[in-house]
C-alpha cells in the first residue's frame, strides 16, 4: 500500500513509519518542519497542497497533533480553541480533504489518546481535543463506506516515562512499537468506527 503519514517525525510516528516499511508498505512522510511534503494540519490550504503534492494513497494516518496543558483558570479561550484547532479540526480537514485521494477500500487512521478516557490535573484541553477526535470517527464510520476509518488511542509511552511519567502514577506503560501495531491493525485490517485503546478502559 502507499500510506501517507502525517507526524512521521515523532517518537510514535517514527516507529509507525519503519513498522509499515517493515512490511513492505510505501510510507509518504509529512510534517511542518519536512521539506519534501510540509503540511500544517490546522491550514485547510496546506492540508489540500499536501495531497495535491502526494496524489492518490491507499491510506491515510495521523500520528501527531499538539494541545495545551495548564488549568482551567490558566487556560484561555484561544488555548482551547488552538488545542481543538490543531488535534481534533486538523485531523478532521484531513479526512475532508482526503476522500477524493483514497482508491478503493481506502482507510484514514486518527489518534487520540487515555486523556479522553483518563484525563489528569492540567490536560482538559487535551481531553476535550480527544474526546472530539473520537466522537467523530464514530460518526464519520456511518457516512464513509466503503473507505473505512478508526482511531488510536495510545496511554503513557515507555519512551516517555522520564519526561511524563509523573502525570499518570501507577499507568503502566506502552511501547510505541505496541502502539504502532494498532495502526498496522488499522490500515491493513476491515474494521471501521474503532478507537484502538492501548490501556485497559474497564
Amino acid at each position: 500500500m502507499k500510506v501517507l503519514l502525517i507526524g512521521d517525525k515523532g517518537t510514535i510516528g517514527s516507529t509507525v513509519k519503519s513498522t509499515l516499511e517493515g512490511r513492505g508498505h510505501e510510507v509518504v512522510g509529512a510534517s511542518r518542519k519536512d521539506h519534501a511534503h510540509p503540511v500544517d494540519i490546522t491550514d485547510a490550504e496546506s492540508v489540500e497542497r499536501l495531497f495535491q503534492s502526494v496524489g492518490t494513497v491507499d491510506a491515510v494516518a495521523c500520528a501527531g497533533g499538539h494541545v495545551k496543558y495548564g488549568t482551567i483558570s490558566s487556560l484561555s479561550y484561544s488555548d482551547y480553541r488552538d488545542s481543538l484547532g490543531d488535534k481534533a479540526l486538523g485531523q478532521i480537514e484531513l479526512v475532508r480533504r482526503g476522500l477524493q485521494y483514497l482508491t478503493g477500500r481506502g482507510s484514514f487512521t486518527l489518534i487520540t489518546g487515555v486523556l479522553a478516557t483518563y484525563p489528569v490535573i492540567t490536560a482538559s484541553a487535551a481531553a476535550a481535543a480527544n474526546g472530539a477526535v473520537e466522537a467523530f470517527v464514530r460518526a464519520a464510520a456511518l457516512e464513509l463506506p466503503p473507505f473505512r476509518i478508526n482511531a488510536v488511542s495510545p496511554t503513557l509511552l515507555a519512551e516517555s516515562v522520564g519526561k511524563a511519567g509523573h502525570m499518570f502514577p501507577g499507568v503502566e506503560p506502552v511501547t510505541a512499537k505496541q502502539v504502532a501495531n494498532a495502526y498496522v491493525r488499522s490500515i491493513e485490517g476491515a474494521e471501521t468506527g474503532m478507537i484502538y485503546r492501548l490501556f485497559d478502559a474497564n
